[in-house]
């Protein structure tokens, strides 16, 4: 299959050390965002934690809007958590003239108001520093010293930043029958499908650098980027000072997020990075005709304080990701993991 690189990529730091399950419960996973910056304490908006457990992002997000007396649009979150968990997330929503502890303690279905801040401004996408993670995985029962020695390598090199399955849909359904004219997608079906498409070509990038043992080295013509931030530059030549920022996850090797014109690297990683673009045309031109940009994301994910400890039956992990990684790309390190709900 085409997308199996992509949609399966190979794992860096070895074979699995068993399988197991998650999220046999919500509890399992548990999220907490964390923003970044302090709540403004006045403004026009209203800055909500929520802690949310079995609901969907959009779907508290609807009920905000009803509580709030406003549009679902004037509703703003930082970013989409899954529904089968418990998850710390950040919204905000208009004051309009009531007062943000008025907001405490108010509920529905699936959630509860934990904080209330006044704030300048709606909350946009991407808005976080990160997040928190707490995972306990059922049935997973690796030897001890392998599991070990994993965790330390995990935490010493970090892993390789796939998207994960999530961003594809069920299956790949947010992948099926692409067309190479934007217009038509239907609106619900334009952002899941554009973004999933993007995801492809990265993942395939990943993949082949993954294969060539590159993915956590920087290479002359790469785009280096500083860790948990979005500024990058050029490798021109490798010295001691790039190889030393490297090796201590300061900075890492980044792949396309594929646009408009040619990838912004050069040399042997513009040209491995155009190969592997052209065996996935036409997700390539979809986001070409929808005028997006090329941009560039990091090729490795640090793992920030990261605890792991054994107990009969489970291992339970504990880490902190930059904003837009996915936890699953840490796991997949581990092991082979069944992510389906608890029949119970």
């Amino acid at each position: 299959m085409r997308s199996e690189p992509a949609l399966s990529p190979p794992r860096a730091l070895g074979e699995p050390l068993g399988s197991g399950r998650l999220r046999a419960l919500p509890e399992d996973f548990d999220v907490e965002e964390l923003l970044g910056f302090e709540p403004a304490g006045a403004g026009e908006h209203v800055l909500l934690q929520v802690r949310k457990r079995e609901a969907n992002t959009l779907w508290v997000a609807r009920a905000l809007a009803r509580l709030g007396a406003c549009r679902p649009l004037d509703v703003g979150y930082a970013g989409l958590k899954d529904r089968r968990a418990v998850a710390v997330q950040w919204f905000t929503v208009p004051r309009r003239g009531r007062p943000a502890a008025e907001w405490l303690g108010r509920s529905g279905e699936g959630f509860e108001v934990l904080a209330a801040h006044a704030h300048t401004r709606k909350l946009p996408r991407g808005a976080l520093a990160g997040n928190r993670f707490r995972i306990r995985v059922r049935d997973f029962t690796p030897q001890p010293e392998a599991f070990a020695a994993r965790v330390q390598a995990i935490g010493a090199q970090g892993v390789p930043n796939y998207f994960g399955p999530q961003r594809f849909g069920r299956d790949g359904g947010n992948l099926a029958d692409l067309p190479t004219d934007p217009r038509a997608l239907r609106a619900t079906q334009r952002g899941f499908a554009l973004s999933a498409a993007r995801s492809l070509v990265f993942n395939a990038v990943l993949a082949e650098r993954v294969r060539a043992g590159s993915w956590a080295q920087l290479q002359p013509g790469d785009r280096a980027i500083l860790d948990g931030g979005g500024s990058h530059f050029a490798v021109e030549a490798l010295d001691e000072s790039l190889r030393a920022r490297a090796e201590c996850l300061q900075i890492h090797p980044t792949g396309p997020l594929w646009g408009r014109g040619a990838p912004t690297s050069s040399a042997a990683v513009a040209a491995l990075e155009k190969r592997i673009a052209a065996g996935y045309a036409r997700e390539c031109a979809l986001i070409e005709a929808a005028g997006m940009e090329q941009q560039r994301r990091s090729l490795r994910l640090a793992v920030r304080a990261l605890r792991a400890e054994l107990s009969p039956g489970a291992a339970v992990l504990e880490f902190e990701l930059a904003g837009g990684a996915y936890a699953t790309a840490v796991l997949r390190e581990l092991g082979d993991f069944d992510d389906q709900p608890s029949r119970t």
